[in-house]
């Protein structure tokens, strides 16, 4: 059942990985005229996104092995998702200009990355955490 569970997140967090990746990937090197769809993006959110993708690749690895640093290297994600979420808002308030769906588009990237952290914590670092006692 624990693998079960794993492998469907694994599973989860890596098509998620890609799907990023690949977004944030267009709109960088203007593939596919993804860029121009886009309409003002904001590049730092563009470049944080595509980071944090491919931690969610790595991370999918950690859970298929089960590894305690998938939680840090999520958490990792999550502070880098958060810290250009703050310099978003800052660059708002200073009038940049942006699309009103990107605020949005980073809540719920920062809150799946948390939920992500979560499921690391409790399916691999309590599991090793009663395992070791």
């Amino acid at each position: 059942m624990q693998k079960t569970i794993s492998f469907s997140i694994a599973f989860l967090l890596a098509a998620f990985g890609l799907l990023t990746l690949f977004l944030s990937a267009s709109v960088i090197f203007d593939l596919f005229g993804i860029r121009a769809k886009e309409g003002n993006y904001v590049l730092f959110i563009v470049w944080a996104n595509f980071i944090s993708s491919l931690i969610y690749l790595v991370a999918s690895y950690g859970f298929i092995k089960n590894r305690k640093w998938t939680t840090t290297i999520l958490g990792i994600s999550t502070l880098i998702l958060i810290n250009a979420f703050i310099g978003f808002i800052i660059y708002i308030y200073a009038d940049g200009v942006h699309e009103t769906k990107t605020i949005g588009a980073m809540l719920f990237r920062i809150t799946v990355t948390l939920i992500f952290v979560a499921f690391a914590y409790f399916t691999i670092n309590k599991k090793k955490q009663i395992n070791t006692n």
